[in-house]
């Protein structure tokens, strides 16, 4: 999935100095931007997204009925009260399981990529620019990182969707449903809502890198009185966690109109003949401006928690494996 250590090392010899976060002399230290460490971004990612995403499945099913039957609750209390007496637990939890398996893959290369393009972009520009330009170089980073990671993403947002929404229970297993949906479009029908999904992920995940790495930043320039070095991990933690909460509220507001589109897609049979693109445009006009606002609220509160809490996991699973967290800090100087 990852370049292997080989071909990093061989790759940028000699370009930058490695950034070492346990002392160098220390055995089994985790060298900045080399291939392990890559590759345990990539496993901090899996937890970051695949876990805060299914503790929130009954937020994310409520919000996407609502995107495709805008009447069925008056709002996220009416639909946890209804769905919880009707079906119980489980029925809050429907889609839990292509939820988990899809935002785990997704946070896999969403954080992982997202680490080794701005490595890879930052030696490509020179230590100068990247420092001149860094919020470029976060935007595009990240954006380079979540076109692949909706690729990996997609065949389970599919499924995800059509299990939470379908009016009738749309399988009775994760694998049933797979075998539903490839039987009905094929290949197809796991990748229909692909373009979508980029439209939705790439702006909120840019704006959720660039937002949090920037709003860092200002926290330990100026709101807080000392350099981040000064402080412990708990406190860093904690600026984590804040920053990752406030883009979440930008990613949600950035994202939603394409988060309506996809549930919509998922939903709605094409005509004879018609393109995803054709279908897309015929939902749209049928929404109306208004119509692809439905369900921001309980959306920004949900990507909110979700976004600060995903930050929070992957900055404390760096820290478990001795690496610094993310953002706020000076970039290592060559010698």
């Amino acid at each position: 999935m990852f370049p292997s250590a080989q071909t990093l090392n061989s790759a940028f010899k000699g370009t930058q100095k490695p950034f070492v976060a346990a002392s160098p002399a220390e055995k089994g230290a985790i060298e900045l931007n080399s291939a392990r460490y890559f590759y345990t971004c990539a496993a901090g990612g899996v937890l970051a997204c695949g876990l805060t995403h299914y503790a929130l499945t009954p937020l994310d099913m409520l919000k996407c009925r609502m995107q495709v039957n805008k009447g069925l609750y008056s709002g996220v209390f009416d639909g946890f009260k209804k769905v919880a007496s009707a079906e119980g637990i489980k029925g809050l939890y429907l889609g839990g399981a292509p939820t988990l398996l899809g935002y785990s893959l997704q946070g896999m290369g969403k954080y992982g990529f997202y680490e080794y393009f701005k490595y890879l972009y930052g030696n490509a520009v020179g230590e100068e620019a990247a420092a001149k330009y860094k919020t470029l170089l976060y935007l595009s980073a990240s954006a380079s990182a979540e076109f692949i990671a909706d690729v990996m993403l997609c065949p389970m947002e599919a499924l995800k969707v059509k299990m939470q929404t379908s009016s009738t229970p749309f399988a009775t297993s994760f694998m049933g449903g797979l075998r539903k949906i490839h039987a009905a479009e094929g290949i197809n029908g796991f990748y229909k809502g692909l373009t979508p999904l980029w439209l939705r992920q790439i702006p909120y995940t840019m704006v959720k890198f660039a937002t949090f790495e920037t709003t860092v930043e200002t926290i330990y320039k100026k709101i807080l009185s000392k350099p981040k070095d000064q402080y412990g991990k708990t406190e860093q933690l904690g600026v984590t966690f804040a920053a990752g909460y406030f883009a979440g509220i930008f990613c949600a507001i950035v994202s939603h109109p394409a988060d309506t589109l996809v549930s919509k897609l998922n939903n709605v049979a094409k005509a004879e003949g018609e393109s995803t693109g054709a279908l897309a445009v015929r939902i749209l006009k049928d929404l109306g401006f208004a119509g692809v606002w439905t369900g921001l609220v309980p959306r920004i509160f949900m990507i909110g928690t979700l976004t600060g809490l995903q930050w929070f996991i992957y900055d404390s699973f760096k820290v478990a494996t001795g690496l610094p967290t993310t953002g706020g800090a000076a970039a290592p100087k060559k010698d």
